[in-house]
């Protein structure tokens, strides 16, 4: 089952239970799917890898918004935005927890002979390529400055 029949699968459930923030969460992956489609003319559907990218995208989106909210006190609009980001998660791989991550990115030190900060550029192309769709880009990049900074 494609994203896309997930989702639309989900809107149905959502509908169905008048859950109109999982419902709006859900349509706004939709349009995102349907922009990509249009984008890329001719080409039918995405790649998997392209899906996981146009989610992280969606839930970095909805996670920054929150931010800025809680930031300027609106509590009242982060919480949609957080409560957004979660229902789109569900779509996504399980994500790794920091000690995986942290565990990942020595074994990859290791093997590219990093030594430090002038290589991190290469670590962090293993690492991106690696932990892709598993690990938050800043997230890998953070341990990763923190590993080849020691």
């Amino acid at each position: 089952m494609s994203l896309q029949e997930k989702v639309m699968t989900e809107m149905k459930a959502a509908m169905r239970a008048k859950d109109s923030n999982k419902l709006e969460a859900l349509r706004a992956v939709k349009s995102a799917i349907l922009l990509a489609n249009t984008e890329t003319a001719g080409k039918e559907s995405m790649s998997e890898d392209e899906e996981m990218k146009l989610l992280q995208k969606l839930v970095k989106q909805r996670k920054e918004s929150a931010a800025i909210y809680k930031e300027q006190g609106r509590e009242d609009l982060a919480q949609p935005e957080l409560d957004q980001a979660a229902v789109i998660e569900q779509f996504l791989p399980e994500q790794m927890s920091e000690e995986e991550i942290e565990a990942r990115v020595d074994d990859i030190i290791q093997r590219t002979g990093a030594s430090g900060m002038q290589d991190m550029g290469k670590v962090m192309g293993a690492a991106s390529q690696e932990l892709a769709g598993k690990a938050d880009g800043k997230t890998i990049s953070s341990i990763v400055k923190r590993k080849l900074a020691q």
